[in-house]
């Protein structure tokens, strides 16, 4: 049985399919750019050091930056490869790449998502019925939540469709204060629908009512 043949080889005789090729290169490529030379793997001959604390050391040879770096028990981390010379720092890279990891951990938990809401109209809808959707509109873009105002055509009413867009058009000037037409009033089979957009992300207005809400505390002990 022969033996298997390496990435090398097979490149240098070309006799690798191209997308196997494509690929591997590819993913070499995105390993250099994510991952920063470190210690022995810099190589040229000076660079701009930064200490372990953020001062500035200035260009010296790399001779010297790595002796510097041994000496604080540290890693000597390419920074800025693209400058002239490239920027180094001496830091404890393990530490480093844990605490981004954290930070990273920490933005996703935080990250929240804008949700779709919808709230469904008759065209023959009564006021009330009418004034609690309005309502329930308003607290989904308050809480920062787009919502998708949709109007159910019955019968004959579909031959009406400017009906069905001046309810929308009124809808949307009552919740102006809170949120804006993304998508204008589409027909889609028997139904009419419209997007509104929160004035404030999801963040934004988880924030401000997490203010609120503790104002009134604080105001208390006062």
């Amino acid at each position: 049985m022969r033996p298997r043949q390496g990435f090398g080889f097979c490149v240098s005789l070309g006799r690798c399919s191209p997308r196997p090729v494509r690929r591997a290169l590819a993913e070499h490529k995105e390993i250099n750019i994510t991952e920063p030379r470190i210690n022995e793997r810099i190589r040229v001959p000076e660079v701009r050091l930064i200490g372990p604390v953020g001062e500035q050391v200035g260009v010296v040879t790399l001779e010297v930056a790595q002796r510097l770096a041994r000496e604080a028990d540290l890693d000597l981390v390419e920074v800025a490869p693209e400058a002239k010379p490239p920027v180094v720092k001496i830091m404890d890279y393990g530490k480093f790449k844990y605490e981004a990891a954290q930070k990273a951990k920490e933005a996703r938990r935080n990250q929240v998502q804008t949700v779709l809401k919808e709230v469904r109209f008759r065209l023959k809808i009564d006021v009330h019925d009418y004034e609690t959707k309005l309502k329930h509109a308003i607290t989904f873009l308050k809480g920062g939540d787009k919502v998708k105002a949709m109007i159910q055509f019955r019968g004959r009413e579909q031959s009406r469709p400017e009906a069905g867009v001046r309810l929308l058009q009124k809808f949307a000037e009552a919740v102006a204060e809170y949120g804006s037409v993304e998508h204008s009033p589409t027909v889609d089979g028997r139904n009419m629908t419209m997007v509104i957009a929160p004035m404030k992300n999801k963040s934004e207005a988880k924030a401000e009512a997490a203010t609120a809400t503790t104002a009134p505390a604080e105001s208390e002990k006062e």
